[in-house]
């Protein structure tokens, strides 16, 4: 079968042939129908994800296909149950093998590519918002990146909780994809005074931040007393050291979000976000903003168009 592979890490990814797996006890083999690309991937080319797996192995960490096999002795959904999984690796394949526990059923309205779509992004928005900063409807909601991958869904899940979003991204074509997504207020990062135009909404109660370094010193000076941060990622390259003292002064609360993390330790918190999710999405009240679909063969234009930050939402590789 097809994959797109990481043999060595001094070598770029590429299409190899590999033998179709057979899955062993506790796991499933899928036809894998669509997976999408994320920021991570980048880590895990040159080994420095916190969960790469040896060489060689394929890359991809959001899988949507058919359930194709079951291993022995497993208990797992049916053969030919439409699937989504978050493998970490092993999706941009034509056919993969991954723990029965990880997969979850699509509802009948999600396509392929709406599934490979959502569980990272919507689920760190959800988890982030929900479950650790507790969004409250009202409260003045800022999201950096607002029309990347997360910060998109970020948007779209506040204003399903009622908050005042306030979306910050680069450029008119990127503000227009997060107005659409439900943003009420729009920050021009490549021009605009990020705490100054914050400040004249009257502050953040809650910041959403997938993009660190300038942006979230803007932001931290931005917020309201009692205000809560969520650090996400940093894909301007930049961790900010955050200045204690000023949290003291303005009762400011920093929690770090990693969803995947959930999975290990307190696994119920995702599985109980997916399923809200899922009944937004058959409600109409969310629905995953892909930019583009390629195909297994132009999987390099895929990543680079996501390395050079041309796309929005989220970069979806079809398996055909």
């Amino acid at each position: 079968m097809r994959a797109y592979q990481v043999t060595t890490y001094d070598k770029p990814p590429s299409i190899t042939d590999i033998p179709k797996p057979d899955p062993c006890v506790g796991e499933i083999r899928i036809k894998i129908n669509a997976c999408a690309l994320n920021f991570a991937d980048f880590l895990s080319m040159n080994g420095t994800y916190q969960d790469t797996p040896d060489t060689p192995f394929v890359l991809g960490m959001e899988v949507a296909g058919v359930v194709d096999a079951v291993g022995p002795d497993t208990e797992a959904p049916l053969i030919g149950t439409r699937v989504l999984v978050f493998s970490g690796s092993g999706g941009l394949a034509e056919y993969g093998c991954f723990p029965a526990d990880r997969a979850v059923p699509l509802p009948d309205q999600m396509s392929f590519e709406h599934a490979a779509a959502f569980p990272i992004a919507y689920g760190t928005s959800h988890v982030a918002l929900h479950y650790r900063a507790r969004l409250q409807p009202g409260e003045n909601l800022l999201v950096l990146g607002a029309a990347g991958g997360v910060g998109l869904t970020a948007v779209e899940i506040g204003k399903v909780l009622g908050a005042n979003v306030i979306a910050c991204a680069r450029g008119t074509k990127k503000l227009d994809v997060a107005r659409a997504a439900g943003a009420h207020h729009l920050i021009d990062a490549s021009k605009d005074d990020i705490r100054a135009a914050v400040k004249a909404l009257g502050g953040a109660d809650v910041v959403y931040d997938p993009v660190g370094g300038e942006q979230f010193k803007s932001a931290f000076r931005a917020c309201k007393p009692e205000a809560r941060l969520l650090p996400i990622g940093f894909a301007s390259g930049e961790a900010p050291t955050i200045p204690t003292n000023h949290l003291l002064v303005k009762n400011l609360t920093v929690m770090g979000v990693y969803w995947g993390g959930y999975l290990a330790f307190k696994p119920s918190i995702v599985s109980e976000s997916t399923q809200t999710l899922f009944d937004w999405y058959v409600d109409g009240k969310i629905r995953p903003h892909v930019s583009h679909v390629f195909p297994l063969s132009n999987a390099d234009t895929a990543y680079e168009l996501l390395r050079n930050r041309q796309s929005t939402g989220k970069v979806v590789i079809k398996i055909d």
